[in-house]
């Protein structure tokens, strides 16, 4: 039978009963609430053989970037399918059903594609809009998410029921474009219209971040911790962006007791969780902050993931947790899983071959101390790291390795050409950055000095 979403548009569902769940959930996705699953499984449990929702679940699973889940998402792609086959479906339901098919066959590029070509025909789909800014954003595809928005913001207005979540996604695709300013008002009209967009207000936080307004930053986030208290795990990475603003105002000892209290109140081995955790104890590790033993936590945890193989921007971070653990040999095995996918097909191999793999050796030997060896390798998949996905201050970690290893190599000049070119990125120079420019003077002056004829002993 048909009946209609909240956003007008036809759903192919056998009962209405399952409708208000199934926009529920929809609501509840928009707004990174921890209630999605529920909502979810009631529609499914009431409308059993509702494809579209069964496509959305097996998308939500390859998000989650977990290999158990893999399978999950095979099943939910059969039903939906199968359901597709018999009865006759919506081409929006229909495309995102093939959407689903396109990841699990290893192409998420081609997922989103797909899914933005159903967007320009039904513009007024927030659900779409969502879905397909995900995937680029597990991507790293900035210019795609902000082309994507704004190919129907037009059909935007306060009226519609997630135009506070569109504009939060307008918000965060501009700040990942460098627009700053455009980015930060979006974000803060959108919270108008939407007072739980979490991930609105975790723009305005990154525009913060990327325009070194620290203090700002912190008094933004601690005056709303309401708009974040309903989320899922998305929760503990907006802790995580209180923290990095802390540790950039110099206050390492506030950053380790939000680690503590917020960011890993839940030991979770979520990738997400393990990415905000390795990324600040590797940046607190970098100012020369001891951290303790948090790191064996977070190496136990990865050292299960380590052959997961579903998202290199995991990877990384669990090769992080790995090294700073002291877990040789799931080092050794999650490296060797970026070098097998580096040679194989689909968007998780040109990845692997062109970002992972580079950075992990790279992080591999800035462990082992061969600076020079971690700062060439580092360096050279810089250009392609934003394709493992996340968002430029997450990626940020692996910018300060890469300098911190040319700064330990003693390659003043490269580290300095680094910090400059961070700095034309972010928009402004950070804490971070103005330190090692004045390491990187401070070395170049004592080259010249001991390079200086004039200043040497003349022989008796």
């Amino acid at each position: 039978m048909r009946a209609t979403d909240q956003f007008g548009y036809d759903l192919t569902i056998s009962s209405v009963e399952a409708v208000p769940h199934w926009n529920a959930a929809v609501t509840a996705f928009l707004a990174h609430g921890k209630d999605t699953p529920q909502h979810l499984e009631k529609t499914l449990e009431i409308a059993p053989d509702f494809a579209l929702g069964h496509a959305c679940r097996g998308l939500f699973c390859l998000l989650l970037g977990r290999k158990e889940l893999v399978s999950t998402a095979r099943e939910c792609q059969v039903i939906a399918r199968k359901t597709l086959d018999h009865s006759a479906h919506s081409e929006r339901e229909t495309a995102v059903v093939d959407a689903l098919q396109d990841w699990l066959d290893g192409w998420p590029s081609r997922s989103a594609d797909r899914l933005d070509t159903a967007l320009r025909r039904a513009p007024h789909d927030a659900l779409l809009l969502k879905l397909v800014h995900a995937i680029r954003f597990v991507l790293g595809d900035s210019t795609g998410m902000r082309r994507s928005i704004e190919s129907v913001l037009p059909a935007y207005d306060p009226a519609h029921s997630a135009y506070g979540y569109v504009l939060g996604c307008h918000a965060f695709a501009l700040e990942e474009t460098g627009e700053y300013e455009m980015a930060e008002r979006a974000g803060r009209l959108g919270l108008d219209h939407a007072n739980d967009d979490a991930w609105g207000l975790h723009a305005v936080a990154h525009v913060h971040d990327m325009t070194g307004r620290a203090e700002e930053g912190i008094g933004w986030l601690e005056a709303r911790p309401d708009r974040w208290a309903h989320c899922n795990n998305f929760g503990f990475h907006v802790w995580w962006h209180l923290a990095l603003m802390y540790l950039d105002r110099g206050d390492a000892d506030k950053a380790l007791a939000l680690y503590d209290s917020e960011i890993r109140k839940d030991r979770t081995d979520d990738y997400r969780d393990i990415s905000n955790a390795t990324s600040l104890l590797a940046r607190l590790e970098i100012e020369g902050v001891n951290v303790g033993a948090r790191w064996e936590e977070l190496a136990l945890l990865s050292d299960k993931r380590a052959e997961d193989g579903c998202n290199v921007f995991a990877d990384l971070h669990y090769l992080l947790a790995l090294l700073n653990g002291g877990r040789r040999m799931g080092s050794e095995r999650l490296l060797n899983s970026l070098r097998s996918r580096s040679i194989g097909q689909g968007d998780l191999g040109h990845i692997s071959q062109t970002a992972g793999l580079p950075t992990g050796l790279g992080l591999e030997q800035y462990r082992l101390g061969n600076y020079a060896s971690a700062f060439h390798l580092l360096s050279s998949a810089r250009r392609e790291l934003p394709t493992i996905g996340g968002s430029h201050a997450q990626r940020d970690v692996f910018e300060r390795l890469t300098i911190d290893a040319a700064i330990r190599a003693g390659l003043a000049s490269e580290a300095e050409d680094l910090i400059k070119d961070r700095v034309r990125r972010r928009g402004a120079p950070d804490r971070f950055g103005e330190q090692r420019l004045e390491t990187c003077e401070k070395m170049q002056r004592a080259s010249k000095i001991m390079l200086n004829e004039g200043l040497r002993a003349v022989p008796a």
